[in-house]
């Protein structure tokens, strides 16, 4: 591809090209903008923001793998309807939903487009990886599909999914490479050989870390800082699988081969070291099982509220049985002054320590406040 230096000429071409996709899609001729995309007016520096328009027209290398051409998709045709309600409600927003979204043909090439100038550098350009991209999408029914059911962490996922392609083709330090970027960009690190399914939420996503061998199941949801990691004892396969459906809850680890059950909740702060059993809740370090869940997919409805009765239950039960064990708990929180029940329940569960979530029961005074009264 060659760079073209004419900022004006790809403007032009630009607003061309949406209007007469435009016209095409309602029947009626649209008119030419007359906002910063018409040729007379100032020039927006799309070499700048949008490396890759500058830079020329892509053109796979060999026939995609694409839908029938009498076929519609309805995800992107309201992907490109509520962009352009942005735009006109976001002025400053359209020449950004216009390169992004409105000037290209599907989903694919749009994804191919994003994600080509989210993870460029100086030394991969931003038209390579478009082609690179570009062509691994569209020859992958697997990927195309995904795209329409992932969530959140959108971005770090297809970009994942583009990699994980390029590790099982052979482009190994390619695949490094772009995994390298995703971590860069989006502070997610996924191994790219590992095996991700479909219909996936990373919420948040900052600090979440899947090794080599780990296996994500289908409408899995993670949640910020959760790590599937070894134990560093294991060679070969080391890394957890996690089962349809589950729940992983804010900074928990999961080490080792080991499997967690289909709709398996794991409770924030969890340190798992054993197999978890289906739609099961697990919590503690290291995580023991303290209920069953009701629901069949847990990831889906997102019902943390659950843990409290369950931990309520499972800390009565503890207290019942040995309640001196739990003082050593209450005094560890450095500040005095947040040692009553109510500011200390609070105080545990915002931290994401898993184990604290036992003081959601009704608790006795600490020695220290019952000498004082």
């Amino acid at each position: 591809m060659t760079r073209l230096s004419d900022e004006s000429w790809v403007s032009s071409v630009l607003s061309k090209r949406l209007s007469i996709q435009e016209g095409k899609e309602d029947g009626v001729k649209e008119e030419e903008p007359t906002n910063a995309f018409a040729p007379g007016s100032t020039h927006f520096p799309f070499e700048k923001v949008f490396p890759v328009y500058a830079m020329g027209v892509l053109k796979p290398e060999s026939d995609p793998v694409l839908l029938p051409d009498d076929s519609r998709d309805p995800i992107w045709d309201a992907v490109r309807e509520e962009a352009k309600i942005e735009a006109e409600k976001e002025p400053i927003l359209s020449s950004f939903l216009y390169a992004s979204i409105l000037s290209h043909d599907c989903l694919e090439q749009a994804l191919a487009f994003v994600l080509a100038n989210r993870l460029q550098n100086p030394t991969l350009l931003a038209t390579q990886l478009l082609d690179t991209i570009y062509n691994v999408i569209m020859k992958d029914r697997g990927i195309q599909h995904s795209i329409r059911l992932d969530m959140q962490g959108y971005h770090s996922l297809q970009s994942y999914r583009v990699a994980h392609v390029l590790w099982n083709q052979g482009r190994k330090v390619l695949a490094l490479a772009l995994q390298s970027r995703i971590s860069e960009v989006f502070g997610i690190d996924i191994h790219p050989a590992s095996r991700i399914g479909e219909g996936i939420l990373l919420d948040h996503g900052t600090g979440v870390v899947v090794g080599e061998t780990a296996v994500i199941g289908n409408r899995v949801s993670l949640m910020h800082g959760v790590t599937l990691g070894g134990t560093g004892k294991e060679i070969g396969d080391r890394h957890p699988k996690l089962g349809d459906g589950a729940l992983i809850g804010a900074c928990v680890i999961i080490l080792g081969n080991i499997k967690i059950g289909e709709g398996a909740m794991i409770a924030a702060g969890s340190l798992v070291l054993k197999d978890v059993p289906p739609h099961s809740m697990v919590a503690g370090t290291p995580a023991k099982v303290i209920g069953y869940m009701d629901e069949k997919d847990p990831s889906l409805t997102m019902n943390h509220g659950q843990k409290h009765l369950l931990a309520k239950k499972y800390a009565s039960n503890m207290l019942a049985k040995n309640s001196s064990n739990m003082w050593p708990i209450l005094l560890e929180m450095e500040d005095p002054k947040l040692r009553t029940r109510g500011k200390m329940a609070r105080a545990l569960e915002d931290s994401c320590r898993l184990r604290l979530g036992l003081l959601l029961c009704q608790c006795k005074p600490l020695p220290q406040q019952e000498k004082a009264h």
